[in-house]
């Protein structure tokens, strides 16, 4: 003769307690439990971030800014990348002009080292002097053959010294103050609750 069960098999959880939500309910439950003002649980609502913000709108529109990582050595080939192009657009904008090149290698500077991701910071300021000189091959006046380029170049980067070391200083200042920050909130979360 045959026994059928009677029970259903033991899923795991104790009697009285209701078994745990998917994921997809969970999130839906906590959407509604957040988002109504009678909520059950006593949870206030969230006011909407329009609201919530109290930055000035400068501060609001480059938080809404994309905001990729890059890795060293990504970082260095997106800024060496980015120098070249602009290099080869002043050459043909402007007659390769170094003050205008000097210029646009500030901003690049400062996108390179906010774009960097935490780990790789000290690369900042390494891959940005080696960006500037990939970026004066087209703007550099050149001479005949491989030398006179090779002289032009190295007659470029002494001239522009102070544009290279500015961008430079710029790119190791932003990383500087980056890692602070860091060590800061490390600490911070390191630190035992009182």
């Amino acid at each position: 003769m045959e026994q059928h069960r009677t029970r259903s098999p033991h899923d795991g959880t104790r009697r009285g307690v209701p078994p745990p939500l998917p994921p997809q309910a969970t999130r839906s439950a906590k959407a509604g439990r957040t988002g109504s003002p009678s909520a059950p649980g006593g949870v206030p609502p969230r006011r909407p971030a329009a609201v919530r913000s109290t930055a000035p709108p400068i501060v609001q529109s480059v938080r809404r800014m994309p905001n990729p990582r890059l890795t060293g050595l990504g970082g260095g080939l997106f800024c060496a990348a980015l120098m070249l192009a602009l290099g080869c657009l002043d050459q043909l904008l402007f007659g390769a002009s170094l003050t205008v090149y000097g210029v646009l290698f500030l901003p690049v500077c400062v996108v390179t080292a906010v774009w960097i991701r935490r780990g790789d910071l000290l690369t900042a300021p390494i891959v940005v002097p080696i960006a500037f000189a990939v970026g004066l091959i087209p703007v550099a006046e050149t001479g005949g053959g491989a030398g006179g380029r090779l002289m032009g170049l190295f007659t470029a980067l002494a001239t522009q010294a102070g544009w290279l070391y500015g961008g430079t200083l710029i790119a190791g200042l932003i990383a500087t103050v980056r890692k602070i920050r860091l060590m800061n909130r490390r600490a911070a979360r390191n630190r035992p609750p009182v």
